[in-house]
């Protein structure tokens, strides 16, 4: 599972010619040796030479690192001028090699935050292990590493490699930069600059209101959604599937009725679609090739008497967006209710964790191949025989290992940190430490934050369904990349509106939210909406924006005028909207309200255009052309959703650097499918105001895809998650684990198995019968519920055969 692929050697043949002209017509003259507008460097073309006893020019240092053989020489053979730089790699095991501008003060361009830079440079290689590498000075933390954004293809001839940096981030004064070749082969590089992009990007001219400008603005739409659903999945048509199952209604269930629906966009519509099966608490998962793989699902639901809780299903369907209808696949190798489904690298599925036929939890990992379209047996897969709970939040890093980050639903006491590394060839497990109130993050949302190259996660909220506190406000945040990752405390998550069936007050302490909802937006913050304080109840309306740049939130948004708890879903549209359906207190009731908000970005202007897209099948490590209609400061990829309570583990943002000449900009395409497993996406362009185009969808993948290839870290790795502590000790192989029929937070002596009544009331509810009855009627129950056999919560004072 642990794969990285190579980058390619060319560009698509649709670019060469284009790339040709354009080479052909650059003009040659020498770089001037000394800094100075528009040129930010000193010495680009190596003319100078450095200080007496010095073996590198004026303002160039030798740098890299890792195991290999190399050599730097100042060659004759250049572009323009007199000299060249050439390093060359003979022997190779880890690690880089490269000219770097000379990190200080003297040699190093001063840059300004916000700004953005176009690096080029003209080289000859005969590897295509080569990148574009940029460092940068922060001005508390000092230098560090800040992005690669290009691979070069291999060019025999002298060629001019350009591409354009994202806008540089706060408290940056400096950057330094250079051509790394991190293969065996030979670089040589010369005439190197750095210029500021002049334009300043045009004020933005209010569309709407004041408010709206600054918080955005929600709208119900008239449709209703017209089933229960559980489930949200973005198709590569921009229509969405809504899945429901049963919807979690018994007498639905009884009835063998199981539903699903398509929403489409362009005219507002629902279709319903044949279900073979509940797929209540299901898991699912975009395939390559656009289709759902919907996994498990409701066998059974808890008996009256509550000594049997829910059961798992075997089954699993794929669903095509083409004949929007269900194709049954092999079954898995057991029940998985509540399973999580993580796509790798090579196309194929993973999934952990779920309650089996039998209500007990499962401990077998299940794998679905994507060559050979069917769930593999048990002994092609690796196992640990480890319980991960339900809805386990499993994130693909960038070398193929999967982070669960701590999020989940339902089953808090999970032995160790709360979060961890598994190494699927290694077969190991690795806690991680930092994750704060690990047994209080049950409906968590964690997403990988924009860009995903930074490999960073952030961890929202949560609560406990069993001991059922006020939901938290902690936001928790992990840099993957770092020797020894661990989570560190971010900002409180800001405070709104609470209705705790009395009517809305504002949050105090250090209440929170779960099922809070996490979308990825185009312009690289994350939109938190939706989420209730306490277990299916009391929900929250507030709204913010988290932007990784400054790890800071923007607090008051518009808020969603519909409740948003269990059962709820919130994601990104194609054309920059935000969708959020669903909501199932405890009560057993269902909101059909469908709402959508629209960011403050889409009032801020026109909005910039997608053109032309010259091939809308891309391959790793490719680069591809857009047209735009003007300038723009961002171009990304971000996978459609696949969301269920809280939960989008494979939701990410990839980010594309460019080239730009005018309104034609070439994006270079991540050589990872770890970073960006295969499939459909959204390609969006953000103007420099944060204005996003409506997206053009592109497939990702291609032959490269799923080759394996040796390990190949990028070129400006020294290390990746790589100083861990030791492995847990797998647990010996066994058939499940034993899982509390109560594992969903409810007691089942009352009402129907679609009713929560919660086996531990929040603690501001006395215990006594009228305080609980007095909270179950604040919060809409239904008013006569029967009693199932004993009556532990004390509700039947009367002993009539029914609660309150």
């Amino acid at each position: 599972m642990r794969l990285t692929i190579r980058r390619r050697a060319g560009r698509r043949a649709a670019l060469l010619a284009v790339g040709a002209m354009t080479a052909g017509l650059l003009l040659t003259a020498p770089q001037q040796a000394t800094a100075g507008p528009p040129n930010l460097l000193s010495n680009p073309g190596f003319e100078t030479a450095g200080p007496a006893g010095a073996d590198m020019p004026s303002c160039w240092s030798k740098s890299g690192w890792g195991d290999n053989d190399f050599t730097f020489a100042t060659v004759a053979e250049a572009h323009t001028g007199t000299k060249a730089m050439k390093v060359s790699l003979t022997r190779r095991v880890d690690g880089d090699r490269k000219a770097l501008v000379t990190e200080n003060s003297t040699c190093a361009p001063t840059v300004t935050p916000g700004k953005q830079y176009d690096l080029s440079a003209w080289y000859k290689s005969n590897t295509p292990d080569v990148s574009v590498t940029v460092f940068r000075r922060d001005t508390t933390a000092g230098w560090q590493y800040w992005t690669d954004l290009q691979n070069p293809p291999v060019s025999a001839g002298w060629a001019r490699t350009e591409v354009r940096t994202p806008a540089v981030p706060p408290n940056t004064d400096k950057i330094a930069w250079g051509l790394s070749v991190y293969g065996v082969g030979t670089l040589t590089t010369d005439d190197y600059t750095l210029e500021e992009v002049g334009a300043a990007p045009p004020q933005p001219v209010c569309s709407g209101t004041a408010e709206e400008c600054a918080k955005g603005k929600w709208e119900v739409i008239p449709a209703k959604n017209p089933v229960r659903s559980m489930h949200a999945v973005v198709l590569k048509n921009g229509k969405v599937l809504l899945i429901a199952g049963s919807g979690n209604d018994i007498a639905q269930f009884n009835a063998g009725t199981f539903t699903s629906a398509v929403y489409n966009p362009a005219n507002g519509t629902f279709k319903t679609v044949p279900t073979p099966v509940d797929m209540f608490c299901a898991g699912h998962v975009q395939l390559a090739d656009g289709r759902v793989l919907v996994m498990s699902g409701n066998k059974g639901y808890p008996s009256a008497d509550g000594t049997i809780g829910y059961q798992g299903l075997k089954d699993s369907y794929v669903f095509d967006p083409a004949t929007e209808a269900y194709t049954k696949t092999n079954d898995m190798n057991g029940g998985h209710w509540y399973p999580s489904a993580t796509v790798l690298g090579n196309g194929d599925v993973i999934s952990f964790g779920g309650l089996k036929e039998d209500s007990t939890g499962n401990v077998t990992a299940e794998k679905f191949s994507a060559a050979q379209n069917k769930w593999l047996p048990m002994n092609e897969v690796n196992q640990t025989w480890s319980y991960w709970g339900l809805y386990p939040s499993m994130i693909l890093m960038q070398d193929g290992r999967l982070f669960y980050s701590g999020s989940h639903t339902f089953g808090n006491g999970t032995p160790g940190t709360g979060a961890s590394i598994y190494n699927y060839d290694a077969n190991t497990i690795t806690d991680v430490p930092g994750l704060r109130n690990k047994d209080q993050r049950d409906e968590s949302a964690s997403v990988l934050l924009p860009p995903a190259q930074d490999q960073r996660v952030l961890t929202i909220g949560g609560g406990n369904n069993e001991t059922n506190p006020a939901a938290n406000r902690i936001t928790d945040i992990i840099d993957l990349k770092k020797p020894s990752p661990g989570y560190t405390a971010g900002p409180d998550l800001p405070q709104g509106l609470v209705d705790t069936g009395t009517g809305k007050r504002p949050q105090t302490g250090a209440e929170g939210k779960m099922y809070v909802s996490a979308v990825l937006l185009p312009d690289g913050k994350v939109l938190e909406t939706g989420g209730g304080l306490h277990d299916r109840a009391d929900p929250v309306f507030e709204a913010s924006f988290f932007d990784p740049t400054t790890n800071t939130y923007q607090p008051g948004l518009a808020t969603d005028p519909i409740p948003r708890t269990y059962h709820s879903a919130s994601f990104l549209m194609p054309d920059g909207r935000v969708m959020s359906v669903g909501d199932n207190p405890g009560n057993g009731t269902y909101n059909h309200n469908v709402s959508i908000y629209t960011p403050p970005y889409l009032f801020k202007g026109a909005r910039p255009q997608i053109t032309s897209v010259i091939d809308t099948q891309w391959v790793y490590g490719d680069t591809q052309r857009i047209t735009v209609n003007r300038p723009v400061a961002k171009a990304e990829l971000i996978r459609p959703a696949a969301v269920t309570h809280s939960s989008d583990p494979n939701q990410r943002f990839v980010d594309l650097p460019m080239t730009v000449n005018g309104n034609n900009i070439d994006l270079n395409v991540t050589s990872n499918p770890n970073l960006a497993p295969p499939g459909w996406y959204m390609l969006f362009a953000v103007d420099a105001n944060g204005i996003p185009s409506i997206a053009t969808w592109v497939h990702l993948g291609g032959p490269s895809a799923l080759a394996a290839t040796q390990e190949q870290p990028s070129a400006h790795e020294h290390s990746f998650a790589d100083k861990l502590g030791p492995a847990k000790q797998n647990p010996a192989k066994r058939d499940s684990v034993p899982v509390a029929p109560s594992v969903a937070g409810c007691d089942r002596h009352y009402g129907t198995a679609n009713v929560c009544v919660p086996t531990r009331f929040p603690a501001e509810v006395k215990d006594t019968s009228k305080a609980r009855c007095d909270w179950l009627a604040s919060h809409q129950y239904p008013k006569r519920l029967k009693v199932n056999g004993s009556d532990p919560l004390r509700l039947d004072p009367d002993r009539d055969g029914y609660a309150c």
